[in-house]
């Protein structure tokens, strides 16, 4: 079970970096982290650093219906399950 939070922890840091890292490239118009690798990185367990890149100071991705609705119903899923899996 450690290895598992640890996993998540993990995988949050990176997703929250790599919601930072697009957000820089889209002030800078660089070459942009496709919508694709962010809802993966979301539905693998980095839902949380997504939802906290989308939040003061990011506010990356925030305008969009897509993921201010998906992203608070992926991470409620995740917590749903580790309750369940703890209990």
């Amino acid at each position: 079970m450690r290895e598992f939070f640890i996993f998540l922890a993990a995988i949050n840091i990176f997703s929250y970096a790599i919601m930072w890292i697009d957000k820089v490239k889209s002030i800078y118009q660089k070459w942009r982290v496709s919508e694709k690798t962010l809802w993966t990185l979301a539905i693998f367990g980095g839902v949380f650093g997504v939802w906290l890149g989308m939040q003061a100071p990011i506010y990356h991705k925030a305008g969009k219906s897509n993921f201010k609705i998906l992203i608070p119903t992926i991470a409620f899923l995740w917590i749903l399950g580790i309750i369940f899996w703890i209990h």
